[in-house]
């Protein structure tokens, strides 16, 4: 069993991010700002949405080779974080219940945005489902978890 962890985490934690970044995208006419619940809780804790996607990306170009960057719901401190994670690692490992993930391996940005990170990171916010997003939220700052 313990031989098959490495495996389980990468291959379950690609399963499980890649299920919430799908999720968590729509088609650009589709993409409105967060709103109700979710926008105040980022104003209080970021200042504005685009302080937190200045934040996000920042911490997204920083991840050293491929791996994600997370907007979650951190339980103990009843609060939304900021989190990155290597490789496949889902956004748990890092204390955090996952809101919006945003895929940082080089597949989900090399054949549109070759080696520019930070490019991809600008521009995937135009395609945000802060919906989906909101709803993770609620259910999380509820006590429910983030949703699936």
């Amino acid at each position: 069993m313990l031989a098959l962890q490495p495996a389980l985490k990468f291959n379950g934690g690609g399963h499980i991010n890649h299920s919430l970044f799908w999720q968590n995208l729509c088609p650009p006419g589709e993409a409105a700002p967060p709103g109700g619940a979710l926008a105040a809780a980022i104003a209080a804790e970021f200042g504005s949405v685009e302080a937190l996607q200045a934040r996000l990306s920042a911490a997204g170009a920083g991840v050293q080779g491929s791996g994600w960057a997370w907007l979650g719901w951190d339980p103990a401190a009843r609060r939304l974080a900021l989190g990155v994670t290597a490789n496949q690692d889902p956004a748990g490992t890092v204390g955090l219940h996952p809101l919006l993930g945003i895929d940082c391996w080089e597949h989900s940005y090399y054949l549109q945005y070759k080696n520019a990170r930070p490019d991809y990171l600008k521009a995937v916010w135009r395609v945000v489902n802060w919906a989906d997003v909101g709803r993770r939220y609620e259910a999380a700052a509820a006590g429910g978890g983030a949703g699936k």
